[in-house]
This record gives structure tokens, sequence and C-alpha cells, in this order.
């Protein structure tokens, strides 16, 4: 239990860690923006290719994973026609730094954080070697990226510097929260830890 709340504090505190620019600088260029944004993109998949999948294949088999990697699209496939999208690079705050749209974005980014720790729980739980400690690794390296640009985009809407990393570093705690759910939760669902 030790182990996966250590990892689970660290990969979620490196979300304020990489909001911790913010509050030297004001903005970054769309390039950099984009070369974040692929190099988190680049981190999930290798974690997922490399480790996840592979652990998750031995643990049950082929038809499990792919019902899970089915499910994950579908569900993602229903959210993207069902869920409003806004277009962040238009439109100003008005008198509320914390308008509906950055109200979105934080939870967005809050509720993309849970199965990130519930996935550092469970590969704690796995009882593969190493699993835990390198999933952690992966999502902490993904989180750095991914609170400074939250925290740059509330910074563009208002948003005071240390609100900014306060709220940035925030949307990650969560993670540390649903780590230990997942790691407590594999005792009762171990079947269902390959289709996640």
């Amino acid at each position: 239990m030790r182990e996966v709340l250590i990892g689970s504090v660290l990969s979620a505190l490196s979300t304020g860690l990489g909001a911790a620019p913010i509050l030297l600088m004001r903005s970054i260029s769309h390039l950099w923006r984009d070369m974040m944004l692929a190099f988190t993109a680049g981190v999930m998949v290798a974690a997922s290719m490399f480790n996840l999948i592979p652990v998750a294949m031995e643990q049950s088999g082929l038809a499990a994973v792919a019902a899970g990697i089915a499910l994950g699209a579908g569900v993602l496939a229903v959210m993207e026609k069902r869920l409003p999208h806004i277009d962040l690079h238009h439109g100003h705050a008005g008198d509320d730094p914390l308008d509906r749209r950055s109200l979105l974005i934080v939870i967005a980014i809050t509720l993309h954080n849970l199965p990130e720790g519930l996935s550092v729980g469970v590969s704690y739980a796995s009882g593969s070697a190493g699993l835990g400690p390198l999933i952690a690794l992966a999502i902490g390296l993904q989180n750095a990226p991914e609170g400074l640009l939250v925290a740059l985009f509330l910074a563009t809407r208002s948003v005071g510097r240390w609100a900014a990393f306060g709220i940035a570093t925030l949307t990650g705690s969560v993670e540390i929260v649903s780590g230990i759910a997942g790691y407590y939760l594999t005792a009762y669902i171990s079947g269902l830890v390959p289709y996640g």
C-alpha cells in the first residue's frame, strides 16, 4: 500500500511541477504547445503498447484486451458526438476569470485524471514486477506538460498566476484518490482489470 501511495502522489504532483513555470512566464508558442501535447500522447501510447497491453494479454488473452480497447474507443466516440465542443482560441474571458469555458477545461482535465490514477493503482496491484512504478512514471511524465498547458490556459483567461498554478495542481490531485481506489478495487474486480 505504501508503494501505491508514493507512486500516486508523485505522478499526481508532477502536474503541479509542470505547472510551476507559469509563475515565471505568461505565454508559450503554438509550436511548443503542440510539441507538449504530442509528447504526452506519445508517453501514453508507449505505456499502453509496451506495458499495459502486454500485461493484460498475459493475464487474460486477446479477447479481453480487444474488448477493452473497443469499449474505450466506443465510449470516446459517443462522448465526441454527445458532449458540447468549444473553440478555445476565440473569445475572451468576461468579468469572471473562471468563466464557463475555463470551468469546462478544469472539469475535463480533472475527469481525465481519474482513470490515470486508477491505472497507477491497478498497475501496483497487478503483481507484475516493476509495472506499478513504470506506469506511475509514465503518467507523471505526461502530467507535467498537461499541468503547464492547463495553467497557461487559465492564465490567459485572466486567472492569477498563483491561482492557475494551484488549480492545475489540484486537477492532478484526484489521481491520488483514484490510485488508492484502483489498488483496493483490484482485489474485488480482478477479472475486469485486463479490460481496463
